[in-house]
């Protein structure tokens, strides 16, 4: 199991866009319905994302990252270039291998390797919402882009997460 964490390039507000949270979504079902990955805990902030997740069969920690990214930052660009291309701009890349930066080069994992450990990393995910700089909802199960609701209320629009407990 992994704590991963993402961040928008130059910890830009893409995300405060709910259709690139959306995006994001669609990336971890994908991961889940291709049984590439588990995922146990999430939140999606307006700048950057925290993942609690697992490797299924033979996918490694680190394809798993790269294609999130990799498939996030596709359907970034097109949606962006269909729907408004001037938010484009603060993307541009200046590397030869891509036209678009959308996320920091230097994301961060780290292996999660007790359920003290899963526990932590879920209440600071779940908090992070709360907290001074964002103030987005009262409670953590009132955001909406997490998995507080299905830790807390056990209940959640998410299908693919499972619980953290069966995996560690």
């Amino acid at each position: 199991m992994y704590f991963f964490t993402a961040t928008i390039n130059s910890w830009q507000m893409l995300l405060a866009d709910d259709m690139m949270k959306d995006i994001i979504i669609q990336s971890l079902h994908w991961h889940h319905e291709n049984n590439r990955a588990r995922t146990h805990g999430f939140v999606i902030m307006p700048n950057h994302l925290h993942l609690m997740w697992s490797p299924v069969n033979t996918y490694f920690e680190e394809a798993n990252e790269w294609s999130l990214l990799s498939f996030t930052a596709h359907e970034f660009k097109k949606y962006l270039m269909k729907n408004d291309p001037g938010r484009l701009t603060p993307y541009l890349s200046t590397e030869a291998d891509r036209q678009y930066h959308f996320w920091e080069r230097r994301s961060r994992t780290i292996e999660v390797m007790s359920r003290s450990i899963a526990e932590q990393k879920l209440d600071y995910m779940h908090l992070n919402p709360l907290s001074g700089r964002w103030n987005l909802v009262s409670f953590p199960e009132e955001y909406r882009y997490s998995s507080a609701k299905y830790y807390m209320l056990n209940r959640s629009s998410f299908n693919f997460i499972r619980h953290y407990a069966d995996y560690i």
